[in-house]
């Protein structure tokens, strides 16, 4: 199936189709692509925004570093992150809460005091997909790299959580968990992980005002991200799938919004990739951060071929995709 290269790919997919329409409200959206949304990637190459481009980061850091520790992996994602931002490419509307951590990260000081303590913005789980696919983690690994690449830049628990939970929703998918499932099974996790803190990955990041504990720290993003879950459980019950989709789940500018807004665009019609991008680029939120998750869960479920055979060769960045992708397929 090559799941692993159809989930970056359809990441990037998702971001290139979502690119134009990010800042377009719903009614303009259906005026210029119709109810349905763009299908169709645009230019020579076809352009991805800085989620892509956060996610190739992510990724090679994880084929440099092939079996993470905090120690091993924080200097390089560190560095990775720095070069993604005093880049000539990094001129696609970054978010600020991301360049600011990094500016702060620049100083060379520790990595959770440059966070940005008060952000749980969806740059946070924008980029985490590669973890999900990197395959041979232990499950302390995997939601503790997850957690990780978060926290250098949104130390919000709710980042961290979200991201975490994202992460595992591709790695299921990838594993063969059949879609109907997944939804119940993020859902259990969140119970699951509520009281776990996970210190070797994240240190004192917890100590705030007006918290008493880690576990309380830690919990509040877990709940928060239950809610959201809830909300996409209560919008494929409704069964009425016309419209903006952020107005059931959220605009998807907060990391929990984008991944339930994401995970709703993509369980109405898993079975049906290009569909799922469309639906989810046509969205009055952060449409290309709702449409690359949205198709690195398709991708991953799916695999490489279901994808528009055209698509492959003109989407940029397509040598990059394709390295990580073939490492961990």
């Amino acid at each position: 199936m090559r799941a692993a290269s159809g989930s970056m790919f359809g990441l990037a997919y998702g971001d290139s189709l979502g690119k134009p329409t990010e800042f377009m409200d719903y009614p303009a959206i259906v005026s210029r692509y119709g109810p349905g949304g763009p299908r169709q990637l645009q230019g020579e190459p076809a352009l991805v925004t800085d989620d892509t481009q956060m996610a190739l980061a992510v990724g090679e850091a994880l084929l440099e570093v092939r079996d993470p520790t905090p120690e091993r992996l924080e200097p390089v994602l560190r560095r990775r992150f720095l070069a993604w931002a005093y880049s000539p490419e990094n001129d696609r509307a970054p978010g600020m809460t991301c360049l600011r951590a990094i500016g702060a990260l620049a100083e060379g000081g520790p990595w959770t005091e440059a966070t940005q303590s008060g952000s749980k913005g969806c740059g946070a789980n924008m980029r985490v997909t590669p973890v999900g696919l990197v395959p041979g983690l232990t499950d302390d690994q995997r939601a503790g790299v997850a957690q990780l690449q978060a926290g250098l830049t949104h130390g919000h628990p709710t980042g961290l959580a979200a991201s975490e939970l994202t992460a595992y929703a591709v790695f299921w998918l990838r594993g063969g968990l059949a879609p109907a499932d997944l939804l119940a099974a993020l859902r259990n996790r969140c119970d699951e992980q509520r009281k776990i803190y996970r210190g070797e990955w994240l240190g004192d990041l917890w100590r705030r005002p007006m918290v008493d504990s880690p576990e309380e720290f830690i919990g509040r993003g877990w709940d928060e991200c239950a809610a959201a879950l809830d909300k996409v459980a209560a919008g494929l019950a409704a069964g009425r799938f016309e419209g903006d989709p952020c107005l059931v789940t959220g605009a998807g500018w907060i990391a929990e919004e984008a991944l339930a807004s994401a995970l709703y665009c993509y369980l109405i019609s898993p079975e049906e990739p290009v569909t799922v991008l469309g639906r989810a680029a046509a969205s009055s939120g952060d449409s290309d951060s709702i449409a690359c998750l949205a198709g690195a869960f398709a991708g991953a479920a799916l695999g490489l071929g279901v994808w528009p055979g055209g698509w492959q060769t003109q989407i940029e960045y397509a040598d990059r995709l394709l390295r990580l992708g073939t490492a961990w397929d």
